[in-house]
């Protein structure tokens, strides 16, 4: 009697680890869209470096723990050096990271890093909207700003391992950019255009197919 129960214990245990390793295969093989567990994770990420950092006694430049909203949604807090604080939520870390995959996908880290660098840069500065989200979908005279967004590119990549790393040191508050706020790929943008950013913008510098502009 103990010898069959024994052996339809392990047979059971057997039958949910198999149950366990399909349905994480399943999830592994899923592409497209970000996921928001994998959205979750890489703010936990975050939120745990902090909390170590601030255990150290290291000064934290940036990403806060995460708070709760008044409205109950989760937010990431970050602070760059002597600018003031402002918070990330869920939606807006989903639109940088889309930005920076489908402007950035085939530039290095760096190359990411520093079109998450431009976006933040815009949300800091009071000639642009406050938050990512509308930044990244902001027009002027009805042309979107980004070209990802207005030919699609923004809603069909599939964000990868290196631009959750470049997004988190930009939300850390690294910033390469020199406070850039425009870049462009003069190979591949209009000649009118441009003119305009040699003509009214101040060169920074050019890295990987961007040049960017303050």
């Amino acid at each position: 009697m103990y010898k069959k129960a024994v052996s339809v214990l392990i047979l059971c245990n057997m039958i949910f680890l198999s149950g366990f390793l399909c349905v994480f295969g399943v999830g592994q093989t899923k592409s497209g869209a970000v996921s928001g567990d994998k959205i979750c994770l890489t703010m936990q990420a975050l939120e745990e470096r902090a909390a170590c950092e601030k255990e150290e006694g290291v000064e934290s430049r940036t990403l806060g723990i995460a708070q709760q909203a008044v409205s109950g949604q989760r937010v990431v807090d970050f602070c760059v050096l002597e600018r003031s604080s402002q918070s990330l939520e869920e939606e807006d870390l989903e639109a940088l990271l889309r930005i920076v995959e489908s402007e950035a996908g085939n530039e290095d880290e760096e190359g990411k890093l520093l079109v998450a660098n431009v976006v933040l840069n815009r949300v800091r500065n009071e000639r642009f909207p406050s938050t990512v989200t509308e930044v990244v979908f902001q027009q002027e005279h009805g042309v979107s700003q980004f070209s990802p967004v207005s030919n699609g590119r923004y809603y069909q990549v599939e964000i990868s391992e290196e631009t959750f790393e470049a997004v988190g040191r930009a939300l850390q508050g690294e910033d390469i950019s020199e406070g850039a706020l425009f870049f462009a790929s003069r190979k591949y943008a209009d000649s009118a255009k441009m003119k305009w950013f040699d003509e009214n913008l101040t060169f920074v510098l050019e890295h990987g197919g961007h040049e960017f502009f303050k």
